[in-house]
């Protein structure tokens, strides 16, 4: 569908220049906090639209960018795709050689990097001989150019400066591609996942109002979740979409830096993964901030704690909003909105709904399956959740082994273990790469680390099955107790708290103290790393009562 009824992007930034034009748009940034306006925004989007026009980047051919949030950075979100060029966002913590595949699977023509960034990417490139095949020019994100080895390279200012304020944007076809986005590739190499403008628009749609994530006028949105992560989760569409004020926490940020701008800028509502916010408290358990405009925070990514939560919640007044979703679903799938009538609920009640992946999107569709077949919603049974929709893709780039695997008749086969409570609230059990079976029976890693890390000693936790030679695999904790916290007593209050909410055969066999959970480039726990470093772990003989054929 061409013309004036496709479903494109372009319309989101046309509104919000013309009716909203002195909204601001604030960065952070390596030069400083950085101000512009929607009206000023939509010129400088031409204006680069017109320096991509200039080097001849043509319809459908693909520009990357290997940066941080910021306005920046922001501005390729709409010059890059409303001109008919797919931008491919490049998560900067993958390994080298990761990097190095990505660039060149998708064959990236351009490519935008942040001065910080220049050097891990030339170790990238470095990786492919020196040089990437397809790539015919580097644009630093800044007024200048640092010393580099990549090469033409040329700063944005320059790029962008001297180009005609204005563009003549063609009129897209709903399927043309727009944006892409790889998978970060843990269990083999990344996975390229293309959002087409109607996906996008679509995904952007399905998250703005209520029933999403509740985007308005007068809100003031600081995605934290990385803009090279899914179109940070989409925020800034929505945002734009809404009209209203962006706020980019710029590179690296620490709590300190998301507390200033939380209280100078008048955050309303900000979305990042469950570190990011146990980061904050305990920034705040040290430090003076001024929270009080801060409405919501979205996390997704990992399973928030309870206790999380209820601190934000009791003591700074704040909603936390658990969603989930996948590089897979553009990302945002599900939302833990409470239903009417909830709020009156007991608190632990409330807080069960709370912590679930929640009620899926109004536009999509999904269900569970079992090798028997359709999982009931009773919020016992395990199963595989598939989903399907318009901004759920349908196939992988380039990958007819992952096609093969992943999809089904239209549905996508998420991977991940739920089950579905009468009420429809999705919970994530696990990953099917991560439930542990022990004698014939699933333990869910995932609702033991939760379990785990309710406990006000501990920083983070996570729980691995290792081989064993009776039972399959046991389960082993590996946790980060806090500083100065004794590992004895801390050990015999893991056993206590979960030996009275979970059968015996369910408790860790073993809780190995570690600085910390190796991570993911995306901030999610790497338990593959710890899988592989403990695969001969010796754990105890399991007593008596610690096996399911004894409960």
């Amino acid at each position: 569908m061409v013309g004036t009824t496709a479903q494109t992007l372009r319309p989101f930034l046309w509104r919000a220049a013309k009716l909203y034009p002195d909204r601001e748009i604030v960065s952070r940034t390596h030069e400083g906090i950085d101000r512009t306006t929607y009206a000023a925004y939509d010129r400088r989007v031409a204006q680069l639209a017109n320096a991509l026009d200039g080097v001849g980047i043509d319809d459908g051919e693909r520009v990357a960018t290997f940066c941080w949030n910021h306005t920046r950075h922001f501005e390729t979100y709409f010059a890059v795709p409303s001109r008919g060029s797919q931008l491919h966002t490049i998560n900067p913590l993958l390994p080298d050689h990761h990097v190095k595949y990505i660039v060149e699977n998708a064959a990236d023509r351009l490519l935008f990097v942040d001065p910080s960034l220049v050097e891990k990417l030339e170790g990238a490139a470095a990786e492919a001989d020196g040089a990437f095949d397809t790539v015919e020019r580097f644009v630093v994100m800044g007024s200048d150019v640092p010393e580099t080895s990549l090469d033409p390279v040329v700063d944005y200012e320059s790029f962008v400066g001297g180009h005609a304020e204005t563009y003549d944007w063609p009129a897209l076809d709903d399927e043309t591609p727009a944006g892409m986005c790889y998978t970060s590739g843990t269990t083999g190499k990344p996975k390229g996942v293309e959002y087409s403008q109607g996906m996008m628009w679509a995904h952007t749609m399905g998250i703005l109002p209520e029933a999403g994530l509740d985007f308005r006028a007068d809100s003031v949105v600081m995605p934290v979740v990385p803009m090279f992560h899914v179109m940070a989760w989409g925020f800034p569409y929505a945002t734009t979409a809404a009209g209203a004020k962006h706020v980019y926490p710029g590179p690296a940020p620490d709590p300190a830096d998301l507390a200033r701008l939380i209280e100078t800028e008048g955050v309303t509502f900000s979305a990042g993964v469950p570190t990011v916010w146990l980061g904050l408290l305990e920034y705040l358990e040290e430090n003076e901030a001024d929270l009080s405009s801060l409405e919501r925070v979205a996390i997704g990514g990992a399973a928030a704690p309870k206790s999380l939560v209820r601190t934000y919640e009791e003591e700074y007044d704040v909603q936390v909003v658990h969603a989930w979703g996948m590089t897979e679903t553009s990302p945002v799938a599900a939302v833990a909105h409470l239903k009417p009538g909830m709020e009156s609920l007991p608190p632990e009640r409330r807080d069960e709904k709370r912590v679930k992946q929640g009620l899926v999107l109004p536009g999509l569709e999904f269900k569970v399956m079992s090798d028997e077949g359709e999982v009931p919603w009773d919020g016992e049974q395990f199963g595989e959740l598939w989903i399907r929709g318009p901004w759920v893709t349908t196939e992988y780039f380039r990958r007819p082994d992952a096609n093969e695997t992943d999809f089904a008749d239209g549905w996508l086969k998420t991977g991940d273990v739920v089950t579905v409570d009468p009420d429809g609230y999705i919970q994530i059990v696990d990953r099917a790469t991560d439930v542990i079976k022990s004698g014939g029976e699933w333990i869910s890693s995932q609702e033991l680390e939760n379990a785990i890390m309710a406990h006000d000693d501990v920083v983070e936790a996570t729980v691995i099955g290792v081989p064993h030679e009776k039972w399959q695999e046991r389960p082993v904790a590996f946790v980060v107790p806090r500083e100065g916290v004794g590992e004895g007593p801390l050990r015999s209050d893991i056993a206590d708290l979960l030996e009275g909410d979970y059968p015996t055969w369910w408790v860790p066999d073993d809780v190995v103290y570690i600085d910390a959970v190796p991570k993911t480039a995306t901030g999610k726990f790497d338990k593959k790393v710890l899988r592989e470093e403990y695969a001969d772990h010796d754990v105890d003989d399991v007593p008596e009562g610690a096996a399911p054929d004894d409960d």
